[in-house]
């Protein structure tokens, strides 16, 4: 193909733009419409077909010219039948698997080609040997006598279909994308080996973008169950409690994520922890730096006019209704406040339908607590509608990035209460010398602690005086070090330094 008929980037991405709503898909659409003279492909991975064809979420520019959809779990195999199995196949995934333990020196090329790309050999044979092959049942059987003999055999067996049939299934979709000028994966799973597949086989640029570390954030969802028992950092979780066919999954995202880092350059994080962090899992120091999120400020400025005179005593948490943003403690807040604040409101801003076992826990809550005229899940909203009506954005996460609301909110006018996940504390006390002398923007309390994210709401929002201290540092911060025109300019530069015109 010519390369001049080429798109400039082909953005690389897991379950997000345009389909879902949030702050990475956000972002996407920020880049997009910020960058109108270059030429984007999207490239969207999404794990099971939904029943219904799903319309996009947003408007998506014209200066996207191809929007591929692919799904991993999507494989319907054909009717099974027994075959010998290629063996050098196998042996090479042994050496994948050890890899995966221990992922320190550059995988070799013949692993790499023969038991990721597939290559020599067709989709259908590649899944049809792995999953109905002699050689396979012998390997499974192998590994298993191997590494977990006392565990169930069951969950082994599924355990090693369910970690590799999106491996295979991703080696399929990658012969399906056409080359472009550079590729640029905005995670590193399943989404960052496709763009190391796609930077082998094309011999293009890759770029990745981390807006939260992958490995870290499927950790925290094999852990969730023993979260409740922790206070504080997140960061060095204990190992404990895992299945082996969960240490499984962990074993290969590391593994993915290693392989990422070695085919990207540029390997940008938002903020200087997850740039540690990326260090710490295997990127070399010398491919990272760091663009933190930006906000369009003159938009959400304008909001600023709209606030009443009064503070508003009231508490928005604006996300998904979601485990990892543990509404339950947000609830859990407003039952603390109202002895306090009787006329507290809590609103949930967000969608409810993609944990909807979740969302009805979180329901039932609020019907025990009996807070059904404090607390009000409102669904997705126009967020220039809902923040001049809030007195405090809330946050109660137990994991984050570079939450791009809290941002947004300050734009508007809006202090926030944050857990200290992430960039929350950089973004609410400042990063630097200079930036701490703008003063607090907010309060930052630890997770799942509802009495000292009430405590802090109700300092903020009982104190005028305190409350407006807070706003104008929220204002100065994000409008000296965190406008958006300086990342898309960023970005510009980025690209056209990396192989686009």
């Amino acid at each position: 193909m010519n390369a001049s008929a080429l798109p400039d980037v082909t953005l690389l991405l897991e379950g997000t733009y345009p389909y879902v709503r949030g702050g990475v898909s956000s972002w996407v659409h920020d880049l997009l419409t910020g960058l109108p003279e270059l030429t984007f492909s999207i490239v969207s991975l999404g794990a099971e077909r939904p029943a219904d064809d799903e319309a996009p979420h947003y408007k998506v520019p014209p200066n996207v010219c191809a929007i591929q959809r692919h799904f991993l779990m999507d494989d319907k195999p054909a009717r099974p039948r027994a075959c010998p199995g290629d063996k050098d196949y196998f042996a090479a995934s042994s050496l994948l698997h050890e890899w995966f333990a221990d992922p320190g020196e550059a995988l070799a090329d013949t692993v790499f080609s023969r038991a990721i790309l597939q290559s020599g050999r067709s989709p259908q044979q590649c899944t049809q040997e792995f999953f109905h092959s002699k050689a396979a049942w012998s390997y499974t059987l192998e590994r298993y006598a191997q590494a977990c003999p006392e565990a169930s055999l069951l969950a082994y067996f599924w355990a090693v279909r369910n970690t590799h049939g999106p491996l295979m299934r991703l080696a399929a979709i990658a012969r399906a994308i056409a080359p472009s000028k550079l590729y640029h994966a905005i995670s590193t799973g399943y989404a960052g080996l496709l763009g190391s597949m796609l930077h082998r086989e094309h011999r293009r640029p890759l770029i990745l973008t981390e807006h939260g570390i992958y490995t870290k954030e499927r950790r925290i969802e094999l852990l969730s169950m023993f979260l409740h028992e922790r206070q504080g950092c997140l960061d060095d979780l204990p190992a404990g409690g895992l299945e082996h066919s969960q240490e499984l999954w962990l074993r290969m995202f590391k593994g993915i994520g290693h392989l990422t880092y070695q085919a990207a350059n540029p390997i940008i994080s938002l903020y200087e922890q997850n740039r540690q962090r990326q260090i710490s899992d295997g990127a070399a120091e010398t491919r990272t730096r760091i663009i933190p999120n930006g906000v369009d400020v003159e938009r959400y400025a304008t909001l600023r006019r709209e606030r009443p005179q009064a503070i508003p005593h009231v508490l928005g948490l604006i996300g998904r209704i979601v485990p990892i943003k543990d509404i339950k403690t947000f609830i859990r807040a407003i039952h603390a406040l109202v002895p306090l604040m009787p006329d507290v409101e809590g609103w949930l801003i967000g969608p409810a339908d993609e944990d909807p076992a979740y969302a009805a826990e979180c329901h039932a809550l609020v019907r025990t607590l009996q807070l059904e005229r404090h607390v009000r899940f409102l669904g997705f909203q126009r967020i220039d509608d809902v923040l001049p009506k809030l007195g405090l954005l809330a946050l109660t996460s137990i994991s984050e990035a570079f939450p791009l609301v809290i941002g947004e909110g300050y734009a508007s006018g809006l202090p926030v209460v944050t857990t200290d996940v992430g960039a929350c504390r950089a973004l609410v006390e400042g990063a630097g010398e200079e930036d701490r002398a703008l003063g607090r923007a907010g309060r930052v309390v630890p997770i799942f602690a509802p009495q000292a994210l009430a405590q802090a709401a109700y300092e903020l929002l009982g104190d005028p005086a305190c409350w407006h201290a807070a706003q104008r540092a929220g204002i100065a911060r994000v409008e000296r070090y965190y406008h958006q025109s300086g990342v898309i300019d960023a970005y510009r530069q980025l690209y056209r330094s990396t192989g686009v015109d």
